[in-house]
């Protein structure tokens, strides 16, 4: 990727606990086309492992991106 993609559909799930960023972010990915992007925050220290895991299981592709503020910026180009 050159450059950035611009997310479709942006969830912030900071203070969320496991495994509500994943929960949300499959609810978003239902609404969003095929090869359209989704920008997921999250403060949970589990979700980078836990992306990586759907996306493995469900053919998607991840990247994560630590934030200063301790958080994460998961984008996931929909399978």
């Amino acid at each position: 990727m050159d450059e950035p993609t611009v997310p479709a559909v942006s969830v912030d799930a900071r203070g969320e606990r496991c495994p509500m960023p994943l929960l949300l972010a499959k609810r978003a990915l239902r609404d969003i086309p095929s090869g359209a992007v989704l920008e997921v925050l999250s403060t949970d220290a589990g979700s980078e492992r836990d992306f990586e895991s759907f996306a493995r299981l469900a053919g998607h592709i991840v990247t994560c991106e630590q934030l200063s503020d301790d958080g994460f910026r998961l984008t996931i180009i929909k399978a």
